[in-house]
């Protein structure tokens, strides 16, 4: 095979009708680094979209239509079930691959603003009786902390334009539960069963299955998928109710939403549809999410598959979405950048009277850093703050990387050392769960603490105490995204990645790109700081890190491309093609696929410019 080969084209499948498969500072200074290792490391699979065809409306109208349909659908009776399909593909044999590492850009822009939140205003409290004057409450010190780990700016703003929505005041009474109502009917009817009877053999592999799911201690989604291929067809109908809604759960908790997560997710979401077994809202609302955020870029394409099958939930099986299935929806249109229909998602769910929960006060956070708006994402901050809901590090993540997206990296450093004062003031200080089934657990479970404190201010201000507020992985790559490729500063690269351990943080390959890039985008200069010599002590330390088999450390298309561009750039293209040779003989589970993609990247920097020509001519001609 030739140095420059070429592998067969890709053998993905279409999915949907409208989706397509679309430590480090010890070599930059000498300072003791201690390596940890503590989680498992995954990928990140970066896919090209294909071209989306163009259609006759937008999905802003088609989500207005969609609405409509909807509406009219529930002024009548509800249609019985009938066997339908949405996913249309065979089910194969899912290969487990690999995910590349991703990669968090950051581009400058100039700062707006959208609005500022207003909390809603307090009304007067009557008992009927004569107006009985009350003392001042005292201050909310837990409250007072909370803003202040946020700058906010009072007065009028400079801005450019003005909001794309305000967010109306909630006056929506308090979520304490189902509302239960008692039937006038003298005896009500049992839901049916759609459980067929299953013979002997059949019977042994839904216990096997069902055994699987209680006892074992990983319950890993390929394994529950294998054991339900092997049911007879059609296989759903065979299952009981309790065991197909536990096997779907399972199925839907991962830790990353990939191409083959939503396969297998969307397979079993058939063969019930074809049944004409009813599904649950969550269950509508993780395959929802599934089509929506399977790939790494959200795109028009799963916007629009995302909506068409929020329709097919509401107008086809008449059940109507929930808080979550708007927040999945507003999500998605927001990473997509279409603001105008995340506004038209956030107006249905007020008119439907949803409150805002935990994640959607995030969501909006999240939005305006996408729009560059940091005022209005310090008012969304103060109103989750108002809202009663719990601050930890998710939320604060979510508000250093607005800030940066709209070009005050000064603010977000700020946020960054109130983290650290806040953790280390603390008694008993602790530190973010490294698991991603624990960190799933603690988000569930700050929603419902926050939920069951919202009145209590004492319990609040407990609750809060005992949250986890010290940066994570998540943190420092927010961080040193933007201080190694936006900003070229070496110097608050090194301290942040200096600053990781004391939070038991070590090696991640995040990181290795982030640097790796650094001297890509600021090598090759006079005078630069990202200089070869770094570069060289960066590449050893990757290269000993993988020989030693660090969890979170690994060989992948985009860290190995990265590596190549600098050296290129930094030391030549001889020492790129070597550079090729040594990653080349340590990636040893490469793919045809990610070996043409880094062929080809390789070819880009032997045929660019020669930076180290270019240097060492300047240099006889002084």
């Amino acid at each position: 095979m030739s140095l420059f080969c070429s592998s067969s084209p890709s053998t993905s499948r279409p999915i949907l009708s409208k989706l397509a498969p679309r430590q480090v500072l010890s070599f930059l200074y000498p300072v003791e680094f201690s390596r940890g290792t503590h989680s498992q490391a995954r990928e990140t699979r970066h896919r090209s979209p294909p071209p989306v065809a163009s259609t006759s409306i937008g999905v802003e109208a088609w989500f207005i239509q969609s609405l409509t349909d909807v509406g009219n659908s529930h002024k009548h009776t509800r249609k019985p079930l009938r066997p339908t399909t949405f996913f249309a593909a065979n089910r194969p044999k899912i290969p487990l691959r690999k995910r590349e590492l991703r990669v968090v850009t950051f581009q400058r822009h100039q700062h707006t603003e959208d609005g500022v939140l207003e909390a809603p205003g307090e009304k007067d409290v009557d008992n009927g009786n004569d107006a009985v004057e009350e003392l001042p409450p005292e201050p909310n010190r837990t409250r007072e902390e909370l803003l202040e780990l946020v700058d906010q700016y009072d007065g009028i703003q400079h801005t450019d334009q003005r909001p794309v929505f305000e967010l109306p005041p909630r006056n929506l009474p308090p979520n304490d539960g189902p509302d239960c109502t008692v039937s006038d009917e003298p005896d009500d009817e049992l839901p049916p069963d759609y459980t067929w009877p299953a013979d002997a053999e059949t019977s042994i592999m839904l216990d096997e299955l069902r055994t699987y799911i209680k006892e074992s201690p990983v319950q890993a989604p390929e394994e529950i998928y294998e054991y339900y291929m092997s049911l007879p067809a059609p296989r759903a109908p065979y299952l009981p109710s309790q065991l197909r809604h536990s096997m779907l759960h399972h199925l839907a908790v991962v830790e990353k939403k990939d191409e083959h997560s939503m396969l297998r997710y969307l397979s079993v979401i058939d063969d019930i549809k074809r049944a004409a077994i009813p599904l649950t809202v969550s269950e509508w609302n993780s395959a929802i999410s599934f089509v929506a955020s399977y790939v790494h870029r959200i795109t028009e394409v799963e916007v629009e598959a995302a909506l068409q099958m929020w329709r097919e939930m509401e107008q086809g099986s008449g059940i109507k979405g929930n808080e979550v299935t708007f927040n999945i929806l507003f999500d998605a249109a927001c990473k997509a950048g279409k603001f105008v229909l995340a506004e038209m998602v956030y107006k249905e769910m007020e008119s439907r009277g949803h409150p805002a929960d935990r994640f959607h006060h995030v969501s909006l956070i999240f939005y305006y850093g996408l729009k560059k708006n940091a005022d209005a994402a310090r008012a969304a901050y103060k109103a989750l703050v108002e809202a009663g809901e719990i601050v930890d590090t998710v939320v604060l993540n979510a508000m250093i990387s607005a800030l940066i997206r709209s070009s005050e990296p000064a603010a977000a450093e700020n946020v960054y050392e109130r983290m650290k004062k806040m953790h280390f003031g603390r008694e008993q200080p602790e530190l973010p769960p490294r698991d991603w089934k624990k960190r799933r657990v603690v988000n569930l479970s700050l929603k419902r603490l926050g939920k069951l404190s919202r009145t209590d201010l004492k319990l609040r201000e407990r609750y809060q105490g005992e949250s986890i507020v010290a940066p994570d992985l998540h943190t420092y790559r927010i961080l040193i995204n933007y201080s190694a490729v936006r900003a070229g500063d070496l110097d608050m690269t090194a301290r942040l990645l200096d600053e990781m351990k004391l939070f038991g943080l070590g090696l991640h390959g995040a990181l290795f790109l982030a640097v790796f890039r650094g001297f890509a985008t600021h090598g090759g200069v006079r005078y630069s700081e990202w200089d070869e010599s770094r570069l060289e002590s960066v590449w050893r330390s990757l290269l000993r890190s993988i020989h030693s088999e660090v969890e979170d450390v690994q060989m992948s298309k985009w860290l190995v491309t990265w590596a190549l561009y600098a050296f290129g750039k930094c030391a030549g293209k001889a020492r790129a093609m070597s550079a090729w040779g040594e990653a080349r003989e340590m990636w040893t589970d490469i793919t045809e696929q990610e070996l043409e993609f880094v062929l080809g990247n390789l070819r880009s920097v032997l045929d660019g410019p020669d930076f180290v020509a270019k240097k060492r001519d300047w240099l006889l001609a002084m």
